[in-house]
């Protein structure tokens, strides 16, 4: 991404546009602490001179209000604006267009530009009211890195701490094709009896 910056403007790759949502991605609690984690490692001073590393301090703020304030861990979903964002991390609405920079820079996120079409009304070429579409820009659609995907996600919604499912890692695979066994029904249960009476209906039993 730094080569990319060092590039001419008119010679950079411009940015994707989407409609909708964008691409998101869920994160787990667990994902979000490790994204932190390695932001605030690259905040750590790397040259002599300076106060901060790769990230500022500012940059940190915006990315807690991005991963904690706006992000929905279940969705993905996270397309809040500048103003939004610099009323949530106590900075202006400039410096967090700089800080979102760093941050894609540092590889902690990217974003999208989201674009959706309105209908408005406008004069044809003979003065006629009319209507058209046009395709603006809403927001920006953010997607955070995780620095230690898993390779078996899992599902949001369940408390489980450990990032590993549950099971045995060497259970035999032939157990899961087994089937269970049959219950018994008790003949003086009503159930029993209705489904007698429904299986000699539909030829079943005999």
């Amino acid at each position: 991404m730094p080569e990319i910056r060092r590039l001419p403007a008119h010679l950079r790759p411009r940015r994707e546009k989407l409609f909708g949502d964008g691409r998101p991605r869920p994160l787990d609690r667990n994902a979000k602490v490790r994204i932190k984690t390695l932001a605030r490692a690259m905040m750590r001073r790397t040259e002599k001179g300076k106060h901060y590393g790769q990230i500022t301090a500012k940059a940190f703020a915006v990315l807690e209000a991005l991963l904690w304030h706006f992000h929905n861990a279940r969705s993905g979903l996270c397309f809040p604006s500048y103003e939004t964002i610099a009323e949530a991390a106590g900075c202006a609405r400039s410096t967090v267009a700089e800080c979102i920079k760093a941050l894609e820079e540092a590889g902690i996120l990217s974003w999208v530009n989201r674009i959706k079409r309105v209908r408005e009304q406008s004069p044809d070429l003979f003065g006629h009211n009319g209507w058209r579409w046009r395709v603006i820009r809403t927001s920006n659609a953010y997607q955070f890195r995780d620095p230690l995907p898993v390779s078996r996600p899992v599902p949001l919604g369940f408390g489980c701490k450990s990032e590993n499912l549950s099971g045995t890692p060497n259970q035999d695979s032939n157990s899961s094709s087994s089937r269970p066994a049959r219950p018994e029904l008790d003949p003086s249960d009503p159930l029993y009896t209705s489904l007698m009476r429904l299986g000699r209906a539909i030829g079943a039993v005999t």
